[in-house]
């Protein structure tokens, strides 16, 4: 099946301005995509844009449990950790998470980058409703996340989930 017929970008405004946020129909149900949120040996697979790599070094999937990644630059060997803990999971509909804290509820040092909130809701036609949102604490957090490439890498990664849901 082609990348197009797998997903299709759908329009979603932000809730407040300093959100980034994106949709997609993914041809793929909410548990498939849920589970390539959850099996790290899945999340690997998507997680970051390729030909980046994508390593989970722990993951406690539970409210107030802890998740480390690191995503590795093949061409530099450069890795980029990222760790945050979930704020709230609703099995097979909505993952949200932070990097406020740390386990235990402990609070970072410095300024917060963000929250990330990701939903997934089945449509009639089958399909899911895909969408990822990322609430930044400062107008400068979400400018930095804009220059990072937010809107295309979280692009690529959703087409990459969407592969991957697909073919589970």
């Amino acid at each position: 099946m082609s990348d197009d017929a797998l997903i299709t970008p759908v329009d979603v405004e932000p809730a407040h301005e300093r959100e980034l946020v994106l949709g997609f129909l993914i041809t793929a149900s909410p548990e498939a995509i849920y589970r390539c949120w959850t099996d790290p040996e899945l999340l690997v697979k998507w997680f970051a844009p390729k030909p980046f790599e994508t390593r989970v070094v722990s993951q406690d999937f539970r409210v107030g449990g802890r998740q480390e990644i690191a995503m590795k630059d093949p061409a530099s060997g450069a890795e980029f950790p990222a760790s945050g803990v979930f704020l709230e999971i609703v099995p097979n509909r909505k993952i949200v998470s932070t990097d406020a804290f740390n386990a235990d509820w402990q609070p970072v040092e410095g300024t917060p980058f963000m929250v990330a909130q990701t939903t997934f809701e089945p449509q009639p036609d089958g399909r899911t409703l895909y969408i990822a949102r990322a609430r930044h604490w400062t107008d400068e957090k979400r400018e930095q996340h804009v220059q990072m490439g937010f809107h295309p890498g979280w692009t690529q990664c959703a087409h990459q989930l969407a592969e991957l849901a697909a073919s589970l």
